[in-house]
């Protein structure tokens, strides 16, 4: 699985071997439903199935509401965020802010679930959370029973806390602990950066897949390297420096149509840094290709970067 953000990007990721592309996060208030940012993260034209649309919030009834309005769009599955650890996230009680209130998670958890299941019985809800709030206070285990007690269909459980943010390293001892106590399938997320780390994060935790987001960041084909070494044993081969250039190009061509030229261009510089990361005067360029704003210009210098 993957946790990826752009449309563009999650078909890219679906093609390239991932199991499922979950969409960036939507706030679960209505007021926000009909802005810029929210409508061009609800595009699924041209996704392939399932989509999955992952929703934030504290109002119980309001995530209820908002996931039967996904599912009227199109939502195939709904997934429900306790693991982001931002600050305006967390400080609007969403995210992995809940998991200090357990007595609310299972309000939340008991009426989304009962929504769907009363009006659309055929689409799981699963739930993205984190081992705790605080490394003292580490209650994954907790909200795991609580997750399968209300109906939730699966889990992604991060191996860090909201304290840890993406500092330090991931611990998969809490992911093998909820494991063995629910029977509903848990996947792996944290720092499964390579098909050898991704056999001993499963090895480790006995976990029924893997949820992988920053990894995947520049490096879609970690998907179809991590399954070649997973199903069949080999090691595949690293993309050529001609399939990153058609690559990349074609992800800047999806997120120029989907966003508009201007703010298309402004959001494609951070993939840009993502995907030429690690290669000789990759910083310099960065910082010259940031200052481009036209289109053409944009993807002309990228071709030539990749090519040199």
């Amino acid at each position: 699985m993957a946790g990826v953000t752009d449309r563009p990007f999650r078909v890219l990721c679906r093609r390239l071997g991932a199991g499922l592309a979950v969409a960036e996060m939507a706030h679960a208030d209505p007021a926000l439903r009909d802005t810029e940012k929210s409508r061009t993260r609800r595009d699924h034209v041209g996704e392939p199935g399932p989509i999955a649309v992952q929703l934030a919030g504290s109002d119980a009834a309001l995530l209820a509401e908002a996931a039967l309005w996904n599912i009227s769009e199109g939502a195939e599955i709904i997934d429900l965020n306790m693991g982001c650890p931002a600050k305006k996230v967390c400080g609007a009680a969403a995210g992995s802010a809940l998991l200090r209130d357990e007595v609310l998670v299972a309000r939340i958890l008991n009426t989304v679930v009962s929504a769907v299941r009363r009006e659309h019985p055929q689409v799981p809800v699963t739930l993205k959370f984190r081992t705790g709030f605080t490394r003292a206070a580490r209650n994954a285990q907790v909200i795991a029973r609580i997750a399968e007690d209300a109906g939730i269909a699966a889990l992604a459980l991060h191996g860090r806390t909201r304290e840890d943010h993406y500092e330090g390293s991931a611990e998969y001892d809490t992911i093998a602990a909820v494991k063995q106590q629910v029977r509903i399938p848990v996947f792996a997320n944290g720092d499964v950066t390579s098909p050898e780390k991704a056999r001993e994060v499963l090895r480790h935790t006995q976990a029924d897949g893997l949820f992988i987001g920053r990894a995947a960041q520049g490096n879609p084909w970690i998907f179809r390297e991590i399954a070649s070494v997973l199903q069949r044993g080999v090691v595949h081969a690293p993309p050529s420096d001609a399939e990153v250039r058609e690559t990349l190009l074609s992800h800047l061509d999806a997120l120029h149509a989907l966003y508009g030229e201007a703010r298309g261009v402004r959001v494609a510089r951070k993939h840009i840094q993502w995907y030429c990361a690690g290669r000789e005067g990759a910083a310099a360029f960065w910082q010259r290709v940031c200052t481009v704003t036209d289109v053409a210009a944009q993807r002309a210098a990228v071709s030539a970067f990749v090519s040199a």
